[in-house]
């Protein structure tokens, strides 16, 4: 069977820049193995899977390695695929996922999602987060997946070199790190997940559900630019709206064709 496929960094104004997602186009699912085998062929932070559902999509993330319950780059990379490729003239669509529904907008520049907060409870660091890290978190709070992890200014995260193994070994799916932002950013962050088969995450939609309600709670005020600060980088524009998060960005196609499968 041969079926559409797209590469497409999103949160990115320019190529080779964001988070690079597969977006795979199928009439119907696989079955879980031939999906994870899929997205490990393809060997991408995530690769997603969109069945039609009427106006609507039914939306599937897989890492090379594991299924997960959300991932925003995927879905930008999605709603990317969708608006400008299969259906040129709509401005919204909505996918159904194990997180619920999630809405995607057309914006003049780019694409805004809709998705649920993740807000962290300060906890107690958790043994071996400073070998993890190599620094010595400020706070440390949990989201329910992941920890998150303050550290004093922006040049702290950029040089952070984080112990992989170390990180895997800890009681969650990953670790956000963050800081006050410099250069117009509100904050930035680093997401590591090597649990999950991802070293280092480019740019992190689902992180990014955690910081909104983390910088809206210590700057009072719901609105953030924000930067994460991997080597390719990428820029989130995030807005806290009761108990659901706005993510925006932008999305840059760099190879469409069609998989055999």
């Amino acid at each position: 069977m041969n079926v559409p496929i797209y590469q497409v960094d999103a949160f990115a104004d320019r190529p080779f820049t964001g988070n690079p997602a597969a977006v795979m186009v199928l009439d119907r699912f696989a079955d879980d193995a031939a999906l994870q085998a899929i997205a490990a062929e393809n060997n991408l932070a995530e690769t997603a899977f969109i069945v039609a559902d009427g106006d609507d999509f039914r939306l599937r993330w897989f890492t090379p390695t594991v299924e997960v319950p959300l991932c925003g780059h995927a879905t930008l990379a999605s709603a990317a695929v969708v608006l400008e490729r299969l259906s040129p003239r709509r401005n919204q669509v909505t996918f159904h996922s194990a997180s619920g529904p999630l809405s995607v907008q057309r914006t003049p520049t780019g694409y805004v999602m809709n998705f649920p907060a993740r807000p962290a409870t300060p906890v107690a660091p958790p043994f071996g987060i400073v070998e993890a890290l190599g620094a010595r978190p400020i706070d440390v709070a949990w989201d329910r997946f992941n920890y998150l992890a303050l550290l004093k200014t922006a040049d702290d995260v950029r040089r952070l070199i984080p112990n992989e193994a170390a990180i895997a070994k800890l009681d969650c799916d990953g670790v956000i790190v963050t800081a006050p932002g410099d250069n117009g950013y509100d904050f930035v962050s680093r997401y590591f997940a090597p649990a999950k088969g991802i070293p280092e995450d480019p740019v992190t939609g689902g992180a990014h559900c955690s910081l909104a309600p983390y910088w809206a709670q210590r700057l009072n005020k719901t609105a953030f630019r924000a930067f994460q600060a991997s080597p390719r980088g990428g820029e989130v524009i995030c807005r806290l709206v009761g108990d659901r998060v706005e993510l925006e960005g932008s999305c840059i196609f760099y190879l469409e064709g069609r998989a055999a499968i």
